[in-house]
C-alpha cells in the first residue's frame, strides 16, 4: 500500500512539474513588411496577351513543360542529380536533429535491474533491485528548451526550402540546357544549308571565271563567304556535342535509347503560357524567400533561448522501484524504495557572456530581416525583368520574322538576276549574308524567348496561383 503511494506521489510530483514548463521567453515574430509594390509592372505588348493564357493556376512542373522529350530529361534529372540528392539528405539529417531537441522536453526514462550475491565466512549475501525513473531532466520553466525546439524546426523548414529551391533549379537548368541544344542544333543545320549554298555560288563563280566571263574578284569573294560558313559550321558542330555532354551532366545518365538526338528547335513553345496579371504578393511561395524566413524565424526563436538563460535551471532525478535481499520477496510489501532529486543551477556572474549571447542573437535576427528584405527585392526584380523581357521578345520575334522574310525575298530577286544577267555578284553576295543573319538571328532569339519563359517559371517560384490571397498560404 505504502509502494503504491509512494509511487503515485512521484508521479504526481513529476506530471506536475512537466506541466509548469510552459513558459517561453521568445519574443512574438511578424514577419517584415515586404519592401516592393503591390504588383508588377506592366507592358503593352503583355496586355494584349491577357486573353490567351493557358492556366490561373500551376503547382506541377508536368503541367509546366509541354515537351514530352523534355518531360522525360527532367524525370532522369530529378532521379539522378547529385546536388538533389545531397538537398534531400541535409533535409533528413536537420529533421533527425529537430527530433533530437523536441525529446529533450521530456523526461528520459530508463529501467535498470541488478541482483548481487556473494559469500564470506559461511554467509551467502543477496541483493535484487528494480528501479523505473529519470535522469537529470532540465524542467523547462523558461521555455529554453522550447525556443531552441522552435529553432531546429525552423532550420529544418529552411532546409527543405532549400531542397526545393535545388530542385526547381534543377528543372530550370535542364530545360534551358535542353532549349541550347535544340536552337544549336538549328543553327547547326542552317549553317549546312548556307555552306551548300556558298558552295553553288562558289563553284558557278569559278566556272564564269574559267570560262571568261567572270572575274577571280567574284571568285575569291565567294569563297571568303564560303570559308567563313564553314568555320561556323564547325563551332556549331563543336557546341551542338558539347550542349549534349552539359545534358548528360545535368540529368547524371546517358539519354535514353532512342532519344532523338538530332531535333532542332520547333516553332511552337514547349512551355504553358504563364498568365499575366499575378499579383507580386505570390513571391512569397519562392522556396528562397521561405528559406529566407524560416532562418528569420529560427533566429528569433534562439533569442527566447538566450533570454532564458538569464534564468534559474531546474532539473529533476527522480526513481521509484523495489529493493530486497531476497528474490522472493522482491514483490512482498516493504520493499518499495524510492527517490526525488531536484536540483537548480542559477547564474550570478558570468562576466557579461549571457548578455552578449543575447545582444548577439537580436544582432543575427536583425541581419536576417535585412537576408529577408533583400531576397524578397532580389526576386521582384527578377520577376519584372523577365515580364520586361517576355514584352519585347515578343515584339522582336516578330519583327525577326518579317527580317527573314524580306531577306529571302531579297535574296531570291538577287539570285534570278545575277544569274539573268542583270545584276552583279556584289548584290547577289550580299542578299546571301544577309538572309543568313537574318536566320542566325530568329534562330537565336526564338531560343532566347523561349529560356526567359523557363526564367520567368524560376522566378516565380516554380509555379503560380492567379487569385492574391494564394501566396500567403503557400508561404505558411
Amino acid at each position: 500500500m505504502n509502494k503504491r503511494i509512494s509511487m503515485s506521489r512521484i508521479v504526481a510530483a513529476t506530471l506536475t512539474v512537466f506541466a509548469l514548463g510552459a513558459c517561453t521567453l521568445e519574443p512574438r515574430f511578424e514577419r517584415p513588411a515586404a519592401p516592393m509594390p503591390a504588383s508588377y509592372p506592366q507592358y503593352e505588348s503583355t496586355r494584349a496577351q491577357r486573353n490567351t493564357t493557358d492556366a490561373d493556376t500551376l503547382s506541377d512542373w508536368r503541367s509546366f513543360v509541354q515537351d514530352a522529350h523534355l518531360r522525360q530529361l527532367i524525370e532522369l534529372a530529378l532521379a539522378n542529380n547529385r546536388d538533389l540528392r545531397q538537398a534531400a539528405l541535409k533535409v533528413a539529417q536537420y529533421e533527425a536533429e529537430y527530433r533530437i531537441v523536441r525529446a529533450e522536453l521530456g523526461p528520459s526514462i530508463t529501467a535498470t535491474g541488478a541482483h548481487s550475491a556473494s559469500h564470506q565466512s559461511g554467509a551467502t549475501t543477496k541483493s535484487t533491485s528494480l528501479e523505473l525513473g529519470t535522469t537529470a531532466w532540465e524542467i523547462d520553466f523558461f521555455g529554453r528548451i522550447g525556443s531552441l525546439k522552435d529553432q531546429a524546426l525552423e532550420q529544418y523548414l529552411s532546409t527543405d526550402a532549400a531542397r526545393r529551391s535545388t530542385q526547381i533549379s534543377l528543372i530550370s537548368t535542364t530545360a534551358s540546357d535542353y532549349l541550347t541544344w535544340l536552337s544549336d542544333r538549328a543553327l547547326l543545320d542552317l549553317t549546312e544549308r548556307t555552306v551548300a549554298s556558298y558552295r553553288d555560288t562558289y563553284e558557278t563563280t569559278l566556272r564564269a571565271a574559267n570560262l571568261g566571263s567572270g572575274s577571280m574578284e567574284d571568285v575569291q569573294s565567294a569563297r571568303t563567304s564560303l570559308t567563313s560558313a564553314m568555320s561556323s559550321l564547325a563551332a556549331y558542330r563543336r557546341a551542338v556535342e558539347q550542349d549534349r555532354n552539359n545534358l548528360i551532366a545535368v540529368i547524371g545518365c546517358p539519354l535514353p535509347d532512342g532519344f532523338p538526338g538530332d531535333r532542332a528547335l520547333p516553332d511552337e513553345s514547349l512551355f504553358a503560357t504563364i498568365p499575366e496579371g499575378l499579383p507580386s504578393a505570390l513571391l512569397t511561395q519562392r522556396p528562397d524567400i521561405i528559406e529566407a524566413e524560416h532562418t528569420l524565424k529560427s533566429a528569433n526563436a534562439y533569442i527566447g533561448a538566450a533570454r532564458a538563460a538569464f534564468f534559474p535551471t531546474v532539473s529533476l532525478t527522480a526513481m521509484g522501484g523495489v529493493a530486497s535481499n531476497g528474490l522472493s520477496s522482491l514483490f512482498k510489501d516493504g520493499s518499495g524504495a524510492w527517490a526525488f532529486e531536484p536540483s537548480i543551477s542559477v547564474p550570478i556572474f558570468q562576466f557579461g557572456s549571457l548578455r552578449a549571447s543575447l545582444d548577439s542573437a537580436k544582432i543575427s535576427k536583425n541581419i536576417y530581416v535585412a537576408a529577408y528584405e533583400g531576397t524578397i527585392q532580389t526576386a521582384f526584380k527578377e520577376v519584372s525583368n523577365a515580364l520586361a523581357a517576355r514584352a519585347t521578345y515578343m515584339e522582336q520575334t516578330a519583327a525577326d520574322a518579317q527580317y527573314v522574310d524580306a531577306a529571302q525575298q531579297y535574296y531570291d530577286i538577287a539570285n534570278a538576276r545575277y544569274r539573268g544577267g542583270l545584276d552583279s555578284f556584289l548584290t547577289l553576295l550580299t542578299a546571301q549574308r544577309t538572309l543568313f543573319t537574318a536566320q542566325t538571328q530568329f534562330v537565336t532569339d526564338r531560343a532566347a524567348q523561349q529560356t526567359n519563359v523557363v526564367t520567368l517559371y524560376t522566378a516565380l517560384g516554380g509555379g503560380w496561383r492567379k487569385d492574391a490571397e494564394a501566396s500567403d498560404t503557400a508561404a505558411e
